[in-house]
C-alpha cells in the first residue's frame, strides 16, 4: 500500500506536467509511446503474440493513431493508414500462413488500432476550444474512483464483485468507487465555475461521475479478464505497486471515449 501511494504521489503532478504544461503535440507524442506501450504489453507481455513484426506493426499503427487524432483526423489519411496497416498483416499471413492465424490479426487490429483509437479521445478532447477545461476530466472519471474503490474495499469491503476475475474487488468498493467518482466531479465543476468563471450545470457533473465510475470498473475488469486466461498478475512492472500501462490505464480506454462522447451528448458547461 505504500508503495501505490508513493508511486500515485509522483505520477499525480507528472500527469499534470503533461497535459496541462506541455505544448499539444508534444503531450500527443507521449501518449502515442504510451498506446505503443501498451500494444507491447497486451501482445507481447500476455504472450498472446510470439510474432516480433506484427507485435513492431502494431504498435508503430498505435503510435501513428494518436497523430491522426491530433492533426484534425483527416479521414483519408487514416483510411491510407488504416488499408496499409492491413496490406502488411495479410502479407505476414500470406508469407508464413501455418503460424499466422487470423486470432493473431484480430489481437493485432484491438492493440495496434482499436484502443489506442479509444485512448486517443484524449487527444481529441484537448484539441477542442474548451480542452483546456476538459483536458483533466477523463483522468478524475477514471482515476478517481479507482482510488475509491480502493480504500472503500480494503477498509469496509465483504463481499466478493467478481472472486474470479479481480478477487479483491467488493461490492462495497464499487460502491465506494461511485461516490466518490460523483464527489469528484461535482467538485471538478467547482473548480470551473469558482476559477475560471464557466456556468456549469451540477446535475449533469454528477451523472458524469456516476457513467465514469461504472466506466472505470467495466474498464478494469476487461483487461482482468485477459490476466487471468494468460496467468499474468499484472502487464508489466513500470509503475511500481500499481503494475504495467495497461493495469493503471484500463480504465482509460472506456472512460475516455465515454467522456469524449458525454461533452457532446451532455455538455455540463454551458
Amino acid at each position: 500500500m505504500k508503495t501505490r501511494i508513493l508511486t500515485a504521489a509522483v505520477l499525480i503532478p507528472l500527469l499534470f506536467i503533461v497535459v496541462l504544461s506541455l505544448p499539444e503535440i508534444v503531450t500527443t507524442v507521449i501518449l502515442g509511446l504510451v498506446t505503443a506501450v501498451a500494444s507491447y504489453e497486451l501482445l507481447t507481455v500476455t504472450g498472446l503474440m510470439k510474432h516480433v513484426r506484427l507485435n513492431i506493426y502494431a504498435g508503430v499503427m498505435a503510435f501513428l493513431t494518436c497523430l491522426w487524432s491530433h492533426f484534425g483526423m483527416e479521414y483519408a489519411w487514416g483510411l491510407l493508414g488504416l488499408v496499409a496497416f492491413v496490406s502488411l498483416l495479410f502479407a505476414e499471413m500470406m508469407r508464413d500462413h501455418i503460424k499466422i492465424t487470423p486470432e493473431m490479426l484480430g489481437m493485432s487490429l484491438v492493440a495496434g488500432v482499436l484502443i489506442p483509437f479509444l485512448l486517443s479521445s484524449i487527444v481529441r478532447i484537448h484539441n477542442t476550444r474548451m480542452g483546456r477545461y476538459f483536458i483533466m476530466m477523463p483522468f478524475v472519471m477514471a482515476l478517481m474512483p479507482d482510488s475509491g474503490a480502493y480504500f472503500a474495499g480494503k477498509f469496509f469491503g465483504k463481499h466478493k464483485m467478481a472472486p474470479v476475475l479481480s478477487p479483491k474487488k467488493t461490492v462495497e468498493g464499487l460502491v465506494g468507487g461511485i461516490l466518490t467518482g460523483m464527489a469528484s466531479m461535482v467538485i471538478y465543476a467547482l473548480i470551473l465555475q469558482v476559477g475560471f468563471r464557466q456556468n456549469v450545470n451540477y446535475l449533469v457533473a454528477v451523472v458524469y461521475g456516476l457513467i465514469g465510475a461504472l466506466g472505470a470498473t467495466f474498464g478494469d475488469l476487461c483487461f482482468s479478464v485477459i490476466k487471468r486466461q494468460t496467468g499474468l498478475k499484472d502487464y508489466g512492472s513500470i509503475f511500481p505497486g500499481h503494475g504495467g500501462i495497461l493495469d493503471r490505464f484500463d480504465s482509460l480506454v472506456i472512460v475516455a471515449p465515454l467522456t469524449e462522447a458525454l461533452l457532446i451528448l451532455l455538455p455540463f458547461v454551458r
